[in-house]
């Protein structure tokens, strides 16, 4: 793969401030508390929201930072909210070449789908090393709702849905399991530009994830116990597997099980409701 091309100082740095102006600390979620001189984010502003330095932005908005990455650039390019042909014209800038192409999740390992659809009375779900869910059972359907779907990340669910709070009821420790992991996964795929820009998000988006993330935790989520709250089965409390792909793709089956009768009962009803119940729904 040849090398990217030098970056094109003078139109950078004018592109780069250009788009600055442009967005109002509204437009990224930044309180609008003080008067500006100027319109539009300060070079802090977008340091912050990109989760690079304020030196390294300073010299990358004057063209002193050589060839940057593809991720930092997609970070940077996300601060400023810019749209798909923007994106591209900032990495022919900065970098000489075309950006990678957006994510799209590798499908779901062959012999992990058939363990997921041989368990139909058990709610399970393939996930990548991102935690993007790449397939699911009709039982984790019934569990999860409409809204657990392929493509979903349950990271971003678990740390950027506010809700997620009342419904994960140990939110704090399954939390700190997800930081865990994704700091094990970024060291075993440090190029992934998805992942990095995941971390940047979620860093940005929760101070929970970011204080976790800076403590420098490292945890392999494998096993254990966790309660949430259904809407109509009430709290259940579940146990849950996940089960490794040996084959360096990062795929992972997940697996919850009831932990008591309550439990049991409350996902035989929601995984095969009574006829009656199937033809209200």
């Amino acid at each position: 793969m040849p090398a990217p091309r030098a970056t094109n100082r003078p139109e950078l740095s004018a592109f780069l401030r250009a788009m600055r102006s442009r967005r109002r600390p509204a437009d990224v979620g930044l309180p609008e508390t003080d008067r500006r001189r100027t319109p539009g984010l300060r070079r802090q502003e977008v340091a912050q929201l990109a989760a690079v330095s304020i030196d390294w932005y300073i010299r990358l908005e004057q063209g002193r930072v050589g060839v940057p990455g593809a991720a930092v650039l997609d970070a940077v390019g996300q601060a400023l909210r810019l749209s798909e042909a923007e994106r591209h014209h900032l990495h022919l800038i900065a970098r000489g070449e075309a950006p990678p192409p957006r994510h799209q999740p590798a499908p779901a390992s062959e012999s992990l789908q058939v363990m997921l659809h041989s368990m139909p009375a058990t709610p399970a779900w393939i996930l990548d090393f991102r935690f993007d869910v790449l397939a699911h059972n009709a039982a984790a359907a019934a569990l999860f709702g409409p809204g657990f779907t392929p493509g979903v990340n349950t990271a971003e669910q678990l740390f950027l849905d506010p809700g997620s709070r009342d419904i994960q009821l140990d939110w704090t420790r399954i939390a700190r399991e997800y930081v865990g992991n994704l700091r094990a996964n970024l060291a075993r795929h440090p190029g992934d530009p998805r992942l990095t820009a995941l971390v940047g998000d979620l860093r940005r988006g929760s101070s929970d994830f970011a204080a976790w993330w800076d403590d420098h935790t490292v945890q392999e989520r494998t096993n254990g116990t966790k309660r949430i709250l259904h809407p109509t089965a009430g709290i259940l409390t579940l146990r849950y597997d996940v089960l490794a792909v040996q084959d360096g793709s990062g795929q992972r089956l997940s697996v919850v099980t009831p932990a008591d009768t309550h439990a049991e009962t409350a996902l035989r009803t929601l995984i095969f409701p009574p006829a009656g119940l199937r033809a209200v729904n």
